[in-house]
């Protein structure tokens, strides 16, 4: 487990985390670094740029996220930083869940599913020991945080 930060602190990381100028900016950058440096961890957590088209606009959308390696698959966790509202992404996935994901200079093709039962119970317990304000974002919410599963597949598969 990784040390636990106070809980100030991962309520300033969600809201950082969160914020407009972030999610715009980051998958730039990230880009620009090949996800090294600040952009490619943060407090010892994998991040990601999930590539995804918006479900109302069709639009391409990039956002970076917290991810979990699970042996040949990553975990991303729809927690929107305890917010009542859930993330768009979550919304764009299970409608086009073949999406890409850019894993440091690599992109990968993937198929988004979301976890249930044990597996997600499984999944949780592995991202919040990963990242503890999980469990805070958790407490601030009635709403049921997705976890999502994206797991390779060729290219051309559908």
């Amino acid at each position: 487990m990784v040390k636990r930060l106070p809980t100030a602190m991962y309520r300033l990381i969600g809201v950082v985390g969160t914020s407009r100028s972030v999610t715009r900016l980051h998958p730039h950058l990230y880009r620009l670094t090949g996800g090294r440096g600040p952009f490619g961890r943060n407090f010892g957590v994998l991040n990601i740029i999930v590539s995804t088209v918006g479900r109302k606009t069709g639009k391409p959308r990039d956002v970076p996220l917290y991810a979990f390696p699970d042996g040949n698959l990553l975990v991303v966790i729809g927690s929107n930083a305890g917010d009542d509202r859930e993330p768009a992404w979550v919304g764009n996935l299970r409608a086009t869940p073949d999406v890409h994901v850019q894993v440091g200079r690599e992109r990968r093709a993937v198929r988004a599913r979301e976890a249930e039962g044990e597996e997600r119970a499984r999944l949780w317990a592995l991202a919040a020991n990963g990242y503890p304000g999980y469990e805070l974002y958790r407490s601030m919410t009635d709403r049921h945080i997705p976890v999502v599963v994206l797991e390779r597949r060729l290219e051309g598969d559908r």
